[in-house]
């Protein structure tokens, strides 16, 4: 299998860390989004949908979303695992790893699309071109705030996004404020405290393997 890639952009970066954290080897081919290589057709030859990461695997079949690269490589390389051992656990990391992505991702998408220049014509990631609209970065910034309380006050309630260990929810989650500080310029305030705790509780845990 090879996996098409850019490791420092958002979506990537989630699976980069759930990827180093297993201590996977994975065939893997670094497609500059900063020079738009992603739109050019020596990849959408291969990628359509001129997204990354994208894993191509043996047989062929193309897997273009983090979430379902991730399921795969859990299957076929169990150890460390970061999506569930038990029924239980599993439906709850993957309802949290579509919360943020829809609440927090997505927000935080919208506010760094939809304003900054260099996305000009180019406000929805693929291969059309959607005119920027400046009304949803701003609602986008707002999103983003609104949810990181939601966050913060979960938080209150156990050590991770998930429960007691470290999940792949967690890693979406430390991928999104890395996100969220460079494009949207937000950061947790201060009186975040849970939220503040977490970040620096699974942070070193992704390190350490704790």
């Amino acid at each position: 299998m090879k996996l098409y890639t850019f490791d420092s952009a958002p979506n990537p970066a989630r699976l980069k860390m759930f990827i180093d954290y297993k201590g996977i080897t994975v065939d893997t081919q670094q497609i500059d989004m900063a020079k738009a290589a992603q739109l050019d057709g020596s990849y959408t030859d291969i990628v359509p949908e001129a997204t990354l990461p994208t894993l191509v695997l043996d047989d062929g079949t193309r897997l273009t979303e983090v979430i379902a690269i991730a399921h795969y490589l859990e299957a076929v390389y169990p150890e460390r695992p970061l999506l569930g051992t038990t029924p239980s656990e599993r439906g709850l990391i993957l309802n949290w790893n579509h919360r943020i992505f829809n609440t927090l991702f997505m927000a935080c998408a919208e506010a760094f699309r939809n304003s900054h220049p260099a996305y000009a014509g180019r406000a929805l990631p693929g291969p059309q071109n959607f005119e920027q609209i400046p009304a949803l970065a701003e609602r986008g910034k707002a999103r983003l705030m609104s949810a990181l309380e939601m966050t913060n006050s979960e938080l209150a309630h156990r050590p991770f996004v998930a429960g007691q260990q470290l999940s792949f929810a967690d890693i979406d989650l430390l991928a999104v404020l890395t996100f969220a500080k460079w494009a949207a310029k937000t950061e947790p305030r201060d009186d975040m405290s849970n939220l503040l705790a977490w970040r620096q509780r699974a942070t070193e845990a992704l390190h350490t393997g704790a």
